[in-house]
């Protein structure tokens, strides 16, 4: 993504825009499917489940996390979203139009790497960044009393979906300067991602239940 890229994206109207940075922060909007494929699939292998929090109970009498949060599932996840960006980098070009324009921006300070490992290094930090929001979600329904043992997993929409999508825009604000992704004027059509993220985040998931991945809709 050029400069000449960035004065493109303020040219569009608002819900292209909102594709725009729907596009460029795919990495960390598909990589709570990506986690859960490796919380799921991993132990089939032998290897896991490792619960983040160790099965360890706060002092409310609840657990920290829950078996839901495994660091297979963040690892996993986290790497495969940085394979996700480097495909979207390897299909597209700086010529491209919107909304698919290339994610990488030769002006982040990532591109020391250049190229495809470029690519995965800004993947990688969008999905991460997202599950820690993720994370942060599961600990405020522990708090609560909403479980997460094994299969059985409580439903708190807001909470299963705005705190990955605000977490993950917070940090690529911050942490890419310079570049589309921290760019204030995009700031206004990631709102309106974030009012909508809860539909997005349900179909993402229905998706995910639908083709085994998931062992519930949300």
């Amino acid at each position: 993504m050029t400069t000449q890229g960035t004065s493109a994206f303020e040219e569009l109207a608002f819900f292209m825009q909102m594709l725009v940075v729907l596009w460029i922060y795919l990495p960390g909007f598909l990589v709570n499917t990506f986690a859960m494929m490796w919380g799921k699939w991993l132990p089939k292998t032998g290897y896991g489940p490792w619960p983040i929090d160790a099965g360890k109970i706060h002092k409310d009498g609840n657990r920290i996390l829950g078996d839901g949060k495994t660091w297979n599932g963040l690892i996993g996840g986290s790497l495969t979203s940085g394979l996700l960006c480097v495909v979207m980098g390897m299909v597209l070009d700086s010529s491209s139009s919107a909304p698919f324009f290339d994610p990488v921006d030769e002006n982040g300070w990532y591109f020391f790497a250049g190229g495809i490992l470029a690519a995965f290094i800004l993947g990688t930090i969008l999905g991460f960044t997202s599950l820690l929001g993720d994370l942060s979600g599961s600990y405020v329904k522990r708090r609560r009393g909403m479980k997460r043992e094994g299969d059985t997993s409580s439903k708190a929409p807001l909470l299963d979906t705005l705190p990955f999508a605000i977490s993950v825009f917070i940090f690529g604000l911050i942490l890419f300067p310079g570049t589309l992704h921290s760019n204030t004027q995009i700031i206004p059509a990631m709102i309106g991602i974030v009012v909508i993220t809860p539909i997005l985040h349900r179909s993402f998931n229905l998706i995910g239940y639908k083709l085994g991945w998931k062992d519930v809709p949300y």
